[in-house]
C-alpha cells in the first residue's frame, strides 16, 4: 500500500529555517518526486522536485533558499528551507510519481503540512 509520511510543519520567524522529510513506502519505479504548496483559494504549485533520479528543479521563488534531496537507502525525501519569507506560508505536500501493486501508475500524495512564516 502506498504511503507518504510527512514530518510536521510549524511556525517559523521570517529568515528562519525548517526541514521537511517525506518517507515513501509501497511505491516503485519512481520517475519523479517533489514538493508542492498551496495557499487558501489558490492552486497547488510546484516548489521543488527531482527527476531522473536526483536532478533537482526549483520554482523561481525558492531558488537559492530551498534544497531538495533524497536518501534512497531509507526511501526518504527532504526539503531544506532557509531564509523563509512570509510568502512561503502554505500547506506543503510531498508527492511521488510511481507504480503501486494496487493501483498501478499514478501520482501519490502526502497529507500536507502547514508552514506559517511570521514577519
Amino acid at each position: 500500500q502506498a504511503h507518504l509520511e510527512e514530518s510536521e510543519g510549524g511556525l517559523v520567524q521570517s529568515g528562519g529555517s525548517l526541514t521537511f522529510s517525506c518517507k515513501v513506502s509501497g511505491i516503485f519505479s519512481i520517475t519523479a518526486m517533489g514538493w508542492q504548496r498551496q495557499t487558501p483559494g489558490q492552486e497547488r504549485n510546484a516548489v521543488a522536485w527531482l527527476t531522473g533520479g536526483d536532478t533537482p528543479h526549483y520554482a523561481d521563488s525558492v531558488k537559492g533558499r530551498f534544497t531538495i534531496s533524497r536518501d534512497t537507502s531509507i526511501q526518504t525525501m527532504y526539503l531544506q528551507m532557509n531564509n523563509l519569507k512570509p510568502e512561503d506560508t502554505a500547506v506543503y505536500y510531498c508527492y511521488v510519481k510511481g507504480w503501486t501493486e494496487m493501483t498501478g501508475d499514478g501520482d501519490y500524495w502526502g497529507r500536507g503540512t502547514q508552514v506559517t512564516v511570521s514577519s
